[in-house]
């Protein structure tokens, strides 16, 4: 037996990585951990939001890993649970996001639904 924790961390595939690690920057208080220069003028990166990580690169086409499109519907939600589920949710509508679902209260999970500005599908909430 291992003492090694598994996790799984999204992947997200942009259309412009440096403006999507600066809109998880300001909405989510994001912290950019790692920054991988690629070739024209591409990034890759690293991003932690209250201790979780995530991955943020620009799109590859020649990889097959192409950003959704922003203006239809992602088959991927990311669920960010936090206790401060209300304040990154309005922080993210302020700069960019789309709200789907308003912040509610359903049984015991405070939850809201967003798309940011790139066509990433953000459930944020905490269970209560």
């Amino acid at each position: 037996m291992t003492d090694k924790l598994t996790t799984i961390k999204p992947f997200l595939s942009v259309n412009d990585g440096k403006k999507a690690v600066a809109f998880y920057i300001a909405a989510f208080g994001a912290v950019e951990a790692k920054r991988f220069e690629m070739p024209e003028q591409k990034i890759s990166s690293v991003i932690q939001v209250e201790g979780a990580e995530f991955y943020v690169a620009d799109e590859e086409p020649q990889n097959g890993n192409l950003s959704p499109d922003p203006t239809s519907h992602s088959p991927v939600r990311i669920i960010l649970q936090t206790e401060n589920a209300d304040k990154l949710f309005e922080s993210a509508l302020r700069f960019g996001a789309t709200e789907i679902c308003p912040m509610t209260t359903e049984e015991d999970w405070r939850i809201g639904k967003l798309k940011d500005p790139f066509g990433h599908v953000w459930e944020i909430g905490f269970t209560l």
